[in-house]
């Protein structure tokens, strides 16, 4: 068997079963979870509020001690917010129409109640190692809450090969960028040492300078694609309230959807929109809860709350990808474009070149602390499986691939990213729901402690 016919038939595997498993699984526990903790969502400007207060915490990151709540927050959503809330979300509104939108908003807020979860189980479950680093995940809450080495080994290796794979994809959308915007004088591979070089500079400092980074650059790169976004939605102003109208309406009808997908059924948007919205938010894919497992809080709730304002910023993001691409009117004549080139034209047709800078550079940023929130939740996996001693192999094997990556696109290897993402969400789903009479537990806790406030 060659090549291409290995990632026709991975391909059609992951598309035909395990892609519709995963959505229903992932759907599956949103809903489960939002009814078990009696709609975790309606906390959400509370979170807010606690988000606020928490950011006056001054302690800092260390392997033994952990992260403030913020830093744990800012890893955190340096994992979810990253090229797909670009990629995916025009993806999605264009073969789903605007339609798409609206179910990403209601993936999103089931899966705030799941990544509630995640957080407080991450918290409960949290371990030192023998070398005196603080570590947990879901490899851990399925180990000592669920009592399943299988299992947890399962989740732990899956999740190694499929955020290795992942850390290559995003290296290659920053090689991507970057040569776009200098073709004739950058070469790839110079790109990828460059970016090697970097990373090693972030990820040798440990915990610390993870948590450090993901603070500051977070924010930044946040700031910076939504600040162009309301810029060029303010420059449409006209047009917003029929694009949120066609927004809900598309929801609900088999209109046509844009880019010449005409005749669009309901269904087709709610399975672009959902899908976008559960993969991009990633909750209940195990992957957040390695960072708020090891934010110093008194109480799991607490860091509970956090999860759920990172579902808001990841929810943000993704909706103002959508609203600048129905705003712009690109959808409505393609031209085969697809994926960023969509967004990069959006922006071009109000800001011309300086559109192709903006999302150049957050594309950058977005790939970049994806990458290293992934390479630290991996290596709460390496540590699990193994301990401190190959950390180091890990990193080096990481800095490599990531060169690699820059001059190599391998299909095969991304399709096997979905394969693995499989193995890994089963488990973890397993776990949440047999663990659920603990955080519910947890929740009854907090409704008592806001109540004892009121008072």
């Amino acid at each position: 068997m060659n090549q291409e016919t290995l990632y026709a038939l991975v391909r059609q595997i992951n598309t035909d079963y395990l892609g519709p498993v995963l959505v229903f699984a992932l759907l599956g526990a949103g809903a489960f979870f939002t009814i078990r903790l009696h709609f975790v969502p309606q906390y959400f400007w509370r979170a807010i509020k606690a988000m606020f207060a928490a950011s006056h915490d001054k302690s800092r990151a260390t392997d033994s001690g952990g992260m403030s709540p913020i830093q744990a927050l800012s890893t955190a959503v340096a994992s979810q917010v990253g090229t797909g809330n670009i990629v995916g979300v025009a993806m999605a509104v264009m073969m789903g129409g605007p339609g798409a939108l609206f179910w990403l908003w209601m993936g999103a807020l089931l899966g705030m109640s799941t990544n509630f979860a995640e957080a407080v189980l991450g918290i409960a479950y949290k371990r030192h190692t023998a070398d005196g680093h603080l570590v947990g995940g879901p490899a851990f809450y399925i180990r000592y809450g669920l009592g399943s080495r299988v299992l947890a080994a399962v989740f732990a290796v899956c999740f190694i090969l499929a955020v290795v794979i992942g850390i290559m994809v995003q290296a290659n959308s920053i090689s991507t960028a970057v040569t776009t915007l200098f073709p004739d004088s950058i070469n790839p591979i110079w790109m990828g040492v460059a970016l090697a070089v970097l990373l090693a500079f972030v990820l040798v400092g440990g915990i610390g300078r993870i948590a450090s980074f993901a603070e500051r650059v977070v924010p930044l790169m946040a700031g910076l694609f939504l600040t162009g976004s309301l810029i060029f939605i303010a420059m449409h102003l006209s047009r917003l309230i029929p694009a949120l109208t066609s927004i809900v309406s598309c929801a609900f009808t088999a209109k046509a959807g844009v880019g010449g997908a005409a005749g669009i059924a309901v269904m087709t948007a709610m399975r672009y929109g959902v899908s976008r919205g559960l993969f991009s938010n990633e909750a209940g894919l195990g992957t957040t809860p390695h960072a708020h497992a090891i934010a110093k809080v008194k109480h799991p709730y607490e860091q509970g709350m956090m999860a759920i304002i990172s579902i808001g910023v990841d929810v943000l993001v993704c909706t103002f990808t959508g609203l600048v691409l129905l705003l712009s009117g690109v959808l409505d004549d393609p031209q085969g474009r697809v994926g960023i080139q969509l967004v990069q034209s959006a922006f071009d047709s109000s800001f011309g070149a300086a559109g192709t800078w903006l999302i150049a550079v957050s594309l950058f940023f977005f790939a970049l602390t994806t990458i290293v929130g992934w390479y630290f939740f991996a290596a709460q996996n390496v540590r699990y499986l193994w301990g401190e001693r190959p950390i180091r192999a890990y990193r080096l094997v990481v800095l490599a691939l990531v060169v690699v990556a820059s001059v190599v696109e391998v299909p095969l290897i991304w399709e096997l990213c979905d394969t693995f993402n499989f193995f890994v969400v089963l488990p973890n789903i397993i776990a949440l729901v047999w663990l659920s009479p603990k955080v519910a537990a947890e929740v009854k806790r907090m409704r008592a402690a806001y109540s004892k406030r009121r008072q």
